[in-house]
């Protein structure tokens, strides 16, 4: 297995690119830095509303775990479907709290 990481791949193309009088560097590097990941979670819209409201209020992640806490707030739209999903992708819920996320496409 490589330890080589995308930006590493990146770093070598440019090179390249800059070399041959294609594309400015810094301008490109300045871009990959400032763009979102290429694998951001995606969750259900109602899920996507509690992260906005908690952003919104500063409301530390871990406090977001609890629910008690976050009905004394006055959270209104925290259903029991969205405690479900919130515990049962524990995981999926952090990274979309820390590096953004895409909200599910509606079903038909």
């Amino acid at each position: 297995m490589s330890k080589e990481t995308k930006r590493d791949v990146f770093e070598v193309a440019m090179n390249h690119a800059t070399k041959s009088g294609w594309v400015d560097y810094s301008e490109m590097m300045s871009r990959y830095d400032a763009a979102l990941p290429d694998d951001l979670p995606v969750i259900p819209k109602a899920v996507s509303e509690y992260i906005q409201w908690g952003k919104s209020y500063d409301i530390q992640l871990y406090m977001m775990y609890n629910f008690k806490f976050i009905h004394s707030q006055g959270f209104k739209k925290l259903t029991d479907d969205v405690e479900s999903w919130i515990i049962s992708s524990s995981d999926t819920f952090a990274r979309a709290w820390l590096d953004g996320y895409e909200v599910e496409a509606n079903e038909p």
